[in-house]
């Protein structure tokens, strides 16, 4: 009986071996380095980090072969925040010094890591040194450690690069050099280092392309980047996306340590995960991010309709005047997401596309399938690089986009990584002093007022009124100053300046078979850039249009901030004198008005279902100018024309020319401009206007897709001039039939056709009050598609393959609230439009319009006068 309790015991100690084996060698990092070197610099001994890696003294490592004026000092008091290794301990340099490391050929992060805190005779804020690696690299350059890590708000910090060691025996040197070496009296110049780590990293893991991988894209210029051997590289960021911050022991063999996004993700968005998701590392190596990386992410919320107005943005700081390695990691590991076009976006880096479409399942191979992406991008004015990603709504199953990492490497600009010290703080006395005197000043100013006020009380109120709105003033200009530079570089941040000879190569100098459009601001040509691999559309201004230089700077202001799958993009411009164009992006199915109606009547009549989806895009479109924007954007000339349309059919709202800045809830004074026969009218008659002068418009253009006729037609019968006035009235008079397409009868599911017609009918009331927003229109909108493709579904089953034939729809005054103020003006009047709105009456000036598709009229001024009616 003695022996059974350890009979009992054993089995239990056994699992326990077991388990102790199981975890150790699953802890084994994918990765072993080959070079690992830690040196923990101003130390006698070998040190134990907190983490349990091991930090090898250098008072007399064989890594230093020079030993003259360097000085090993101990920080006892250090911050709580810091950690005793490498940080407690630090090497100072008063001249050159250089550590050697003998390592094995190919890339090596070199991790260097300082603590700026007050050494015994050595103030850290003096210190202002260089680094290079070897002969070939400068790492950082009149480096002020004490400054960077005010900017940071940290007690200390690492720096990490990445260097290629090329020959067998080469050493990797890093030489120190104080900015400017002490005299035998001055010893406030010095460099110092409290940690350096060398570790090796897979050959290909930065450097070239792995296996079965492509070399970057260099965004913007459609080629690609390698990132050679002959290139430096430095960390500027690794972050992991929904997951919590990953250790540098909790790397996968190279120490790299990955933060979390929180800080730079500018919108709302969920952070799913799934840490017992099994990964198949069948795309990349295992070794390129941890795993946690990869069962983690940062997803849009389930809003798919707030998913249409936003992107997901990141805004990281940077240096400008480089390029960026941009590594963006992937992994689809939520159950929903297992086919191709389920989770569809665009990817745009630096306010440039870096691809679009983009599909992880599509790329990777399937679900929970890691992989990547690499771009480089150039940053030239800006300090900081954005990240964007835009769900794909067109043949997208779900309106999302997904990002589980992100790394962002600095690229050496010939041999140098070195960027300027970010801007020095006040001294603490310094600002002692000037508290001081604002205190002092702030007393003398109160007598003076006291003194005043009893003399002369209503004269000092005056005075201080009129300071107040001085500096108010003055601190406005300074406001909108900055503002206006910030906007002023953007078109040559945002899109590309184009010489005149780029433009006339493009269009082979402006040949007229070239010709697609013509417009008010000029001709529009499909020209052709980068080399012939891209086509675009060029739209010229037409010499000496004063109009026109207005609204080309408009257009560039206002298109270069923009970014939405259903706003046009604008691609570049040029204005090398006399001339001014624009470059956007070509849409290969011209204007939504070519496909419902043509001078020569060659069109080939739209499908509902298709008219419909394109009236969705167009309202996501302005929904977004009117909501989705910190300042609201009103379009002001919403029409048929200005929809555009891609190779896919989707819709995207064009011509910013008339465009101006706005609040949803206030009404803009402005000269009236805009379209005849689109124009609102309560926005005519007080030249007030607001977003809902574009429903209008829009409401305008439901009707023509419609009816397939113009908004304004003087060849018809009087009563029908104005669509939107015989819309009104065939309302009234429950005749809608006569407003329906021929084409279409018998074609739109009554249901379907019911809420169409409320939306378009509320678009066009007189007063704007009575009219939705954008948002509404959109929202409704997309249930009368709903409602068509559940009646066509219904069909489709009865008679599989066949047409759909639906009863003749109706749609009469009673059905809808059709006795809003205002309604009876445009029920009854008929002609030609602004003429007959209220008690006033509006003489226009109107400019010609020609397109290949129709003449329209367009307002350049206008003036009010008391009707004579």
């Amino acid at each position: 009986m003695t022996n059974l309790p350890v009979l009992i015991i054993t089995p239990f100690y056994f699992l326990f071996f077991l388990i102790h084996i199981t975890r150790v060698y699953s802890s084994t990092p994918p990765y072993i380095a080959v070079d690992n070197i830690a040196l923990d610099c101003g130390s006698s001994t070998n040190q134990t980090a907190e983490d349990g890696r091991v930090w090898i003294e250098d008072d007399h490592s064989k890594f230093g072969y020079t030993q003259e004026q360097t000085n090993s000092v101990t920080k006892s008091n250090y911050a709580s925040s810091v950690t005793a290794v490498p940080y407690k301990t630090a090497r100072i340099f008063r001249s050159p010094f250089t550590y050697s490391f003998p390592v094995t050929p190919g890339p090596k992060f070199v991790r260097l890591y300082f603590y700026p805190a007050k050494y015994p005779d050595f103030d850290s804020s003096k210190a202002y040194f260089d680094v290079k690696a070897g002969n070939s690299f400068t790492l950082l350059k009149n480096f002020s450690a004490d400054l960077v890590a005010k900017s940071l708000n940290e007690d200390a910090f690492m720096r990490e690069f990445c260097v290629n060691v090329v020959h067998p025996n080469q050493r990797l040197n890093l030489t120190f050099l104080p900015s400017s070496p002490p005299s035998s009296t001055d010893n406030s110049s010095y460099a110092f280092v409290n940690g350096i780590e060398i570790v090796s990293m897979p050959t290909s893991l930065y450097y070239g392309a792995e296996e079965g991988m492509d070399l970057p894209m260099f965004v913007g210029q459609n080629h690609s980047f390698e990132i050679s051997d002959s290139l430096a590289l430095e960390t500027m960021w690794r972050l992991i996306m929904g997951g919590s911050a990953v250790s540098a022991m909790k790397d996968t063999g190279m120490y790299r340590k990955w933060s979390r996004q929180d800080e730079f993700l500018m919108v709302d968005a969920f952070n799913p995960r799934n840490v017992t998701k099994t990964l198949n590392y069948s795309r990349i190596r295992n070794y390129t991010a941890p795993d946690d990386v990869y069962r983690s992410a940062i997803t849009m919320t389930n809003n798919r309709t707030e998913n249409r107005l936003h992107n997901l943005t990141w805004k990281l700081p940077v240096d400008k005047g480089f390029n960026y390695l941009v590594r963006l990691h992937f992994c689809e590991f939520q159950k929903q997401i297992t086919k191709v076009n389920e989770r569809r976006f665009s990817i745009y880096l630096g306010n440039q596309t870096a691809e679009r479409a983009f599909d992880v399942i599509k790329f990777s191979g399937g679900n929970g399938i890691p992989m990547y992406r690499d771009y480089v991008v150039y940053i030239n004015n800006e300090n900081f690089i954005f990240i964007d990603l835009d769900p794909e709504e067109k043949y997208s199953r779900y309106v999302n986009a997904i990002l589980n990492g992100v790394e962002v490497f600095k690229i050496s600009n010939n041999s140098n990584l070195a960027a300027p010290n970010p801007q020095s703080q006040p001294e603490p006395g310094q600002t002692q002093q000037a508290s001081t005197s604002t205190e002092k000043s702030k007393k003398k100013k109160t007598i003076l007022f006291i003194a005043l006020a009893c003399g002369a009380g209503f004269l000092v109120i005056i005075l201080c009124a009129a300071c107040w709105i001085v500096l108010w003033r003055l601190r406005k200009k300074k406001y909108y100053n900055d503002s206006n530079e910030g906007a002023s570089s953007l078109p040559q941040e945002r899109c590309r300046r184009f010489s005149l000879s780029d433009i006339k190569t493009a269009t082979k100098d402006f040949d007229d078979e070239l010709v697609i459009g013509k417009g008010g601001f000029g001709n529009v040509y499909r020209g052709f850039i980068d080399e012939g691999s891209k086509v675009v559309a060029v739209k010229r201004l037409k010499p000496g249009s004063n109009q026109g230089a207005q609204e080309f700077v408009t257009e560039i202001e206002m298109l270069s901030q923009l970014r939405h799958l259903h706003l046009v993009s604008l691609i570049g411009y040029c204005n090398d004198a006399p001339e001014m164009i624009l470059v956007y992006e070509y849409m290969a199915n011209g204007t939504l008005r070519d496909h419902l109606y043509a001078p020569d009547n060659d069109v080939v009549p739209l499908p509902w279902k298709q008219r419909l989806e394109i009236c969705v895009g167009a309202a996501c479109g302005l929904h977004y100018l009117h909501a989705g924007v910190k300042d609201t954007i009103i379009h002001r000339d919403v029409k048929t024309t200005n929809i555009l349309l891609d190779e896919k059919w989707v819709a995207k709202v064009s011509d910013f020319g008339l465009s101006k800045m706005g609040q949803s809830d206030a009404a803009v004074s402005t000269l009236v401009k805009g379209t005849f026969g689109y124009l609102d009218p309560e926005y005519a008659r007080s030249q007030k206007l607001t977003d809902k002068s574009d429903v209008y418009s829009f409401g305008v253009v439901l009707f023509e897709v419609l009816c397939a006729r113009k908004a304004l037609d003087k060849n018809l019968d009087e009563a029908q001039w104005n669509l939107a006035h015989w819309a009104r009235k065939c309302i009234a008079e429950g005749t809608v039939q006569n407003l329906i397409d021929p084409f279409l009868r018998g074609k739109i599911a009554p249901e379907c056709f019911k809420k169409f017609m409320e939306v378009a009918e509320s678009c066009i009331r007189d007063q704007r009050i009575q009219r939705p927003t954008m948002g509404d229109v959109m929202e409704k909108l997309e249930f009368a598609l709903v409602l068509q493709e559940q009646a066509d579904a219904a069909k489709e089953r009865i008679t599989p393959g066949g047409e759909y034939s639906y009863p003749e729809v109706s749609f009469h005054a009673s059905d809808h609230d059709t006795h809003a103020p205002g309604c009876a003006v445009l029920g009854l009047q008929s002609g030609t439009g602004l003429t007959s709105v209220g008690s006033y009456s509006t003489g226009l000036s109107f400019l010609s319009v020609e397109t290949k598709s129709g003449t329209g009229d367009m307002f350049t001024e206008t003036t009010n006068s008391k009707s004579s009616e």
